[in-house]
C-alpha cells in the first residue's frame, strides 16, 4: 500500500478514537436540543403567539408592542440556533466516525478475497482513500 492511504488512515477518526467524555457545554446543548425538539415545546410556543398577538390592546402602542417579540423571539432563535447547531456536527462526526471504521473494516476484508481482479483491487483503493476523506475536504 502507498504512504498516503497509511498516512489518511492514521488521521481519521475511527469510534475507538472518540472519548466518551463530554464537555459540559455539549451535554447542555444535547439536553436543550431534546427539550426544544418536544412537541409541547411547539405546542407552548404557538400559545405564546397566541397570547401575545391580543396583547396589542392591553400595551397600547404598536413600538412597544413589536420590540417585546421581536427581542424575545431574535434572543431565542439565536440562542437555539447555536445550541441546536453543536448538537448536529457532534451527530455528524458520530456518523462519520462509523462509516470510517465500516469502511476500513471493509477495505479489510475485500484485500483478503481471493479474487485478484483488477476492478475490486481499485474498488478497494477508492475505500481506503475514503476513509478519512470528510477531515481532508473540510475547511
Amino acid at each position: 500500500m502507498t504512504n498516503t492511504v497509511h498516512e489518511a488512515e492514521r488521521s481519521a477518526h475511527m469510534p475507538s478514537d472518540v472519548s466518551s467524555r463530554v464537555s459540559p457545554f455539549d451535554r447542555f446543548a444535547t439536553a436543550a436540543s431534546a427539550f426544544f425538539s418536544r412537541a409541547w415545546f411547539f405546542a407552548f410556543c404557538l400559545l405564546l403567539v397566541l397570547l401575545w398577538a391580543p396583547s396589542y390592546f392591553l400595551i397600547g402602542t404598536v413600538d412597544t408592542w413589536q420590540l417585546i417579540i421581536n427581542t424575545v423571539t431574535t434572543i431565542v432563535t439565536f440562542l437555539m440556533v447555536a445550541l441546536l447547531q453543536n448538537s448536529q456536527n457532534r451527530a455528524d462526526a458520530a456518523v462519520q466516525d462509523k462509516l470510517n471504521a465500516m469502511a476500513a473494516a471493509l477495505a479489510v476484508l475485500m484485500e483478503e478475497s481471493d479474487d485478484p481482479s483488477n476492478e475490486l483491487q481499485e474498488a478497494t483503493k477508492e475505500l481506503r482513500d475514503a476513509v478519512g476523506l470528510e477531515d481532508r475536504e473540510s475547511s
